[in-house]
């Protein structure tokens, strides 16, 4: 006997899953996965506060013109997945839609992986991002201390640069600044 067709997850669901978790509906599956540990989560933070004032505020010089949001709603499709950080150009932002999740693909998402999350971080996230045009996306993992970028070209992802330990590098689309890998990591720090 066959098994019965297993029901597509829907928006409601994510109501349901326990507080502590985030949730996300990936190719009609709910996946629901821890909050992310100290390290992933500062990761996402100091490379989301060194990228916010000079492409949000346009502080130091900076270009603008950008609106970033950790661990945003993006519904993609059927998909509604939430990255660790995703910016916008501010053109293309919606600032307001009658639903919770942002129907406008980014232009630039970071995904910080995870031992429990990198494989679907690459096998399953990176196909949709591809599918639905995000032109820029960063892989950190700060337990390897590395920065993987890739550039969509051709609906397919081209490496633009890999980065291991505590390089300074300047990278598309934020080529404008120089960023410290060893922050993302807190090292060389005074403490």
């Amino acid at each position: 006997m066959s098994e019965p067709a297993k029901k597509e997850a829907t928006y409601e669901d994510l109501y349901n899953i326990p507080e502590n978790t985030i949730g996300e509906i990936i190719n009609g599956e709910l996946v629901v996965t821890p909050r992310p540990s100290r390290r992933h989560g500062l990761a996402a933070t100091i490379l989301g506060g060194r990228l916010t004032p000079p492409y949000y505020f346009g502080e130091g010089g900076g270009p603008g013109g950008w609106v970033f949001i950790i661990e945003p709603e993006i519904g993609l499709g059927k998909h509604i997945m939430v990255p660790d950080l995703a910016g916008w150009r501010e053109e293309r932002y919606p600032d307001e839609e009658p639903h919770n999740w942002i129907s406008v693909p980014p232009d630039w998402i970071c995904e910080v992986l995870s031992p429990g999350t990198q494989a679907r971080d690459k096998m399953e996230k990176m196909p949709i991002y591809a599918q639905f045009q995000v032109p820029y996306l960063w892989l950190v993992d700060p337990l390897s201390k590395t920065l993987d970028i890739f550039r969509l070209e051709a609906d397919k992802w081209v490496v633009v640069g890999l980065y291991v330990g505590n390089v300074k590098l300047r990278a598309a689309p934020f080529a404008e600044i120089e960023i410290n890998l060893s922050d993302l990591w807190r090292e060389g720090r005074n403490r």
